[in-house]
């Protein structure tokens, strides 16, 4: 349990700004929970952002002054609050955390505590999966890809040159990475639209990847 004198930063995230979603209702409960603890809440982070993307600009601040000492402990409402970006992206997350010395902790998820003597291990489980998801992106997008070239040998059609990108190639490498598409969109500076648009031209691939 944490002592009476610790720091505590809360983070919240919700997918839109449109106020069907409201970060209270997570700080309500985080609050709460810090006050049984008896830590002392000294920064709230908040993001209005899907957590697919990484570019998030409270996230970021709350990297940054994790690394700086400024609490010692982050309570979230839920790991998918956190990030929905994957399984490698957490992991690196969670790294940084601990890096920093910074307890992470879930409301949700009871067994997470980067601070028990089972974080190597749930790292190490964490690092292992994030390597055979790793894997089998990057066997399928081999795959894809032959059999989409295959397809284009006998259509006639050329493969690749999908619109708004001048080639296919640093796509499937980003996607051979495991980042998603929103991610992908956001890495290329093309829209969503346009990713989806693109695999799809490429049925194969889009299988492969989807």
């Amino acid at each position: 349990m944490a002592g009476a004198e610790a720091a505590v930063a809360l983070y919240a995230r919700v997918s839109t700004q449109d106020g069907k979603q409201d970060p209270e209702t997570q700080l309500g409960e985080l609050r709460a929970w810090a006050g049984r603890n008896g830590e002392q809440v000294v920064a709230e982070y908040v993001d209005q952002a899907s957590g697919a993307k990484a570019d998030r600009s409270a996230l970021h601040r709350l990297l940054k002054d994790a690394h700086t000492r400024r609490f010692d402990t982050v309570r979230i409402w839920a790991l998918d609050r956190l990030s929905r970006e994957g399984i490698a992206p957490m992991l690196r997350y969670l790294e940084q955390f601990e890096a920093a010395g910074v307890r992470v902790l879930s409301l949700r998820e009871s067994w997470l505590d980067t601070k028990s003597p089972v974080t190597p291990l749930l790292i190490a489980v964490l690092a292992w999966v994030a390597e055979q998801e790793r894997a089998r992106i990057r066997e399928r997008v081999v795959a894809g890809v032959r059999r989409a070239q295959k397809h284009g040998t006998r259509s006639g059609k050329a493969i690749g040159r999908p619109p708004c990108l001048t080639s296919l190639l640093p796509l499937l490498k980003l996607r051979e990475k495991g980042l998603s598409i929103p991610a992908c969109a956001q890495k290329l500076g093309v829209s969503e639209t346009t990713v989806k648009r693109a695999l799809r031209q490429n049925p194969a691939v889009f299988e492969a990847t989807g």
